[in-house]
């Protein structure tokens, strides 16, 4: 059972919870406390762009979360679950702990500008007595009043002041609007003349706002007592949503038309000059507006640390056990709101966390990144079980996504790179102590099958069109001795790991059934295992066959796993016993009738010296297969195991055609602007005494791989004895190519 879930609970919150707990954290200490100022300084467009772009944030969120929210049964933790869940319990516990840190700190900042509602009272002591109060004389006591209230009454008692307060702030509002002064019947103002100024100031103010709209998510946290959260979350948070958005416009129409710019940059409280009754009722609102948003954090901030506990998050047993715990009678996250109200406390008593205040953006713009990449991710995957009820669209949460990244760089970027930082610091401790725990697989995977999906199907048309294209390997490899040797696995891997696209594919001998569909899960697994202790770059299967032809047959006709139609086969032979060299000798025909260059690997037991040379033999009679080499062994000195090493070319052609060979080879280097120098390009006469075979094992005996040409005919003519006699070398690779093939 999830440490979130509520044991024994038959009840619990219906949508009102969610509306009121993000309005009121929406209108709440920042529009009476710093709206006037940004109106002030940026003019009324200034201040409708603010609240365009605040919201490209926020919509998207919402509409995000929203539909997260239907996809499945989200339990207690709100924002921290759904992301958790999505990418994974160790990146959902770093976000979290993001998360909580935000909205623990949040009820210090509310609590401290609840604070500036005695402003009056401070003002007058100062007069009457001349002493200056410091806040913390109001703070402190009202901050432990409602760590008492949270910790021994739990959410219930939150949800009713939360009722008395929103009705207090829907009040003051409401006389704010009615109120009027002598700058509006003078203003003129019309939108004809509205201005947008300051620009350059724009973000610096934008940062001083924004935090008002991260209310938008405040009741999600609320998820684990919500009757149906499913229903709740998304007529909560959207109505809070809109219903913030609209009414802030008509507050700066109100501030513009009500005050001047120099009387809202200077009057931290110039709205009590313009409500009826605003020398009370503004004080009030701010009151009641700055604690319903101190209840709200207070309520949510327990919850996401009591999920975090439950997820075991801590590296401490105990820490998770105690923080997870909830009250025995109603599942109240007790433990927790002493933890949450403590780290409250210690700010509420440094007496200001306006710098933290933009530190707390940057992590709910993480957040709210977060919730937004999920939703794009899922509609962009098109997973089957993803099947919410309420749906946004891919293209809205990708613009939230983006804008949330912009935004946080745009308001401070030492705060953001700052933030990244803490929570890449977060994740690589949570991660050492939950190796185990993976997650991103999920929703990546899904996004992966469906951009590969739609590559295939690209590639396929583009295919179609072109008639002539760079040539990249598509190989496949077919072994039945891949527990005994990887040598042929170490070649495909080679010119798969930048250029190319390998399939390697063990063949199990024997006819398809139950048991032998069985036995090729079981050792697919165990390649799976064998392959993981390298960089693997190729894509493993298992085939079932009675025949080594019929194996042959059936997976040269799929296609690559890059969408590509192979265009290489590698087949492998023990040097020192080779049992099935005349199986692939037998076969070759028929891999050469589907027009295949063909690659058989001679595996030697000594083994590849990765720093050696790459040794290519080539013959004047084969021009196909000295570029295929040619081009084989520019793509094996991509891969870093062979980064020390050098291509040397030897050609063997007859006396008369020594300086014009050398001449072609020459011109062949530098036009395909190959990495090889000429004095690794070695010219040797074809005489009839002398054996290649001696030739190429005097020659290469040290190289670290050696490649070697050969012509459908010869094998024809010789079969298996034309890959003996190699006995000083170590692995060799006989290369043949079907057709034509330029070094472009």
């Amino acid at each position: 059972m999830s440490g979130v879930s509520i044991k024994g609970k038959t009840s619990g919150f219906g949508t009102a919870p969610v509306f009121f707990t993000a309005i009121a954290t929406i209108l709440g200490a920042i529009l009476f406390l710093r709206f006037g100022f940004a109106i002030g300084t940026l003019g009324f467009w200034g201040g409708i762009m603010i609240i365009i772009l605040a919201h490209l944030v926020t919509i998207p969120t919402a509409l995000a979360i929203s539909e997260l929210a239907t996809n499945k049964r989200v339990e207690g933790g709100g924002e921290y679950f759904i992301i958790s869940r999505s990418f994974g319990l160790n990146i959902g516990a770093t976000i979290g702990f993001a998360l909580f840190f935000s909205q623990a700190i949040s009820i210090a900042f509310y609590v401290i500008a609840f604070t500036e509602a005695f402003e009056p009272f401070f003002n007058w002591v100062q007069t009457r007595y001349d002493v200056i109060l410091p806040r913390q004389v109001i703070s402190v006591p009202v901050m432990l009043l409602l760590s008492l209230l949270l910790i021994l009454r739990g959410a219930n008692i939150g949800i009713k002041a939360l009722y008395a307060v929103v009705s207090l702030l829907g009040v003051s509002l409401v006389l704010f609007f009615a109120g009027s002064t002598d700058y509006s019947t003078t203003t003129g103002f019309t939108l004809g003349n509205a201005q947008f100024r300051n620009t350059d100031d724009f973000f610096y103010v934008f940062a001083i706002v924004f935090p008002a709209f991260t209310g938008m998510t405040a009741g999600v946290g609320l998820s684990g007592d919500l009757k149906n959260p499913a229903r709740s979350i998304p007529m909560g948070t959207i109505g809070a949503t809109l219903i913030g958005m609209i009414v802030y416009v008509f507050i700066i129409y109100k501030l513009t038309v009500s005050a001047s710019p120099e009387d809202l940059v200077n009057n931290q409280l110039i709205m009590s000059k313009i409500a009826i009754g605003g020398a009370i009722i503004i004080p009030l609102g701010l009151a009641a507006s700055t604690l319903s948003s101190a209840i709200g954090s207070a309520m949510i901030a327990p919850r996401t640390l009591q999920a975090l506990g439950g997820d075991q998050s801590f590296p401490m047993k105990r820490v998770n056990n105690f923080l997870g715990r909830g009250r025995h009678q109603d599942g109240e996250p007790q433990n927790a709101s002493i933890v949450a109200c403590t780290i409250a406390m210690f700010f509420v008593l440094l007496g200001n966390v306006n710098a933290v205040a933009e530190v707390i953006s940057m992590f709910f713009l993480v957040t709210y990144g977060s919730l937004n990449l999920i939703s794009f991710l899922n509609h962009f995957g098109s997973s089957p079980s993803y099947r919410p009820s309420f749906k946004s669209k891919w293209y809205i949460s990708l613009i939230g996504f983006v804008v949330s990244i912009w935004v946080m760089f745009k308001i401070n970027t030492p705060y953001a790179l700052s933030a990244y930082l803490i929570m890449v610091i977060i994740y690589l401790i949570i991660n050492y102590y939950h190796k185990d725990r993976k997650g991103l697989e999920a929703i990546f995977t899904n996004s992966i099958f469906q951009m590969s999906r739609n590559l295939q199907v690209y590639l396929q048309k583009s295919r179609k069109s072109q008639t002539n294209h760079e040539w990249r390997p598509s190989a496949i490899c077919i072994s039945q001795h891949s527990f005994e040797r990887r040598t042929a696995f170490n070649f495909l891997n080679w010119i798969s790991y930048k250029y190319g696209f390998g399939t390697y594919i063990h063949r199990i001998d024997g006819y398809y059934s139950r048991q032998s569909h069985l036995q090729s899960k079981h050792e697919m697994q165990r390649l799976l295992r064998l392959f993981d202790t390298v960089s693997n770059h190729v894509y493993i299967d298992t085939i079932i066959s009675p025949s080594y032809s019929s194996a042959i047959v059936t997976a040269i006709q799929v296609p690559g796993i890059a969408g590509m139609e192979n265009n290489m086969v590698i087949f492998e032979f023990d040097k020192e016993n080779p049992t099935n060299l005349s199986d692939i000798v037998d076969n070759f025909g028929l891999v050469n009738s589907g027009e295949f260059d063909i690659c058989i690997v001679g595996s030697s037991r000594r083994e590849i010296n990765t720093k050696g040379d790459l040794h290519l033999w080539i013959h004047s009679s084969f021009e196909e297969n000295a570029n295929l080499m040619i081009l084989l062994g520019f793509i094996i000195l991509g891969h870093s195991d062979w980064q020390k090493s050098t291509i040397k070319i030897f050609e063997i052609c007859k006396p008369e055609r020594v300086e014009e060979n050398r001449e072609k080879m020459e011109n062949l280097i530098k036009t395909g602007r190959l990495p090889i120098t000429r004095k690794n390009i070695e010219i040797i006469l074809d005489v009839p005494e002398v054996s290649k075979k001696d030739l190429i094992n005097q020659k290469s005996a040290d190289a670290g791989l050696t490649m070697i040409g050969f012509g459908k005919d010869t094998l024809k003519h010789k079969e298996t004895e034309l890959f003996s006699g190699y006995d000083a070398l170590g692995t060799v690779i006989f290369v043949h190519a079907h057709g034509p093939m330029e070094i472009e």
